[in-house]
């Protein structure tokens, strides 16, 4: 079974991504994934306070050390993604650039959303260029979620419909696909 971390990306109150992280979690722990939720909201990592290069990895402060050691067991990652002014939010461009190598050679789907038409799609774009910078390989399947709002309810529930959910296996069968690949890319040294 392969570890995969799936990654909210936004922090402010009220934030809609770790209803949907929850749904693409569980789809993913039913995929044949041992799937781990992480909020960025409640991880908290503070603005890169490192003084030296990640690329080192020669990290001073705890918080760093526990993010390091919870990417690199990761086999996969899927990010759940928020669209903001065209991008993706700054705490999971934050959390990437923490790390350099932890996140190589290792494949990532995309979830993104938004309250209008774009599902996220813009927000995607940016983070699979920067992804791939990293030697992470961003799918081109994907899931778009736009509207958001239709799909929560007044508790603050995310609830996909058939489409949506359609995707999902789409992007997680090529998900396992190139976990597998990857695994061995990896592992070739």
């Amino acid at each position: 079974m392969y570890k995969l971390k799936v990654i909210t990306s936004t922090v402010r109150p009220g934030r809609k991504g770790p209803a949907i992280a929850k749904w693409i979690t569980g789809a993913a722990n039913n995929h044949g994934f041992e799937a781990e939720m992480i909020d960025l909201g409640e991880l908290n990592l503070p603005l890169m306070n490192e003084p030296v290069h990640p690329a080192l990895k020669q990290y001073e402060h705890e918080h760093t050390k526990q993010w390091s050691a919870k990417i690199e067991e990761a086999d996969a990652f899927i990010f759940v993604t928020a669209e903001y002014n065209h991008s993706y939010p700054a705490p999971l461009k934050n959390a990437v650039e923490y790390l350099v190598h932890e996140w190589a050679y290792k494949p990532s789907g995309m979830v993104g959303y938004s309250i209008g038409p774009f599902a996220g799609v813009r927000a995607i774009m940016n983070l699979k260029a920067d992804m791939l910078a990293l030697k992470n390989i961003a799918l081109a399947e994907m899931v778009n979620i736009p509207q958001l709002n239709q799909f929560m309810d007044e508790e603050g529930n995310f609830t996909a419909d058939e489409r949506l959910n359609n995707n999902a296996k789409i992007m997680l069968d090529q998900l396992v696909r190139w976990t597998k690949g990857m695994k061995a890319i990896k592992e070739d040294k």
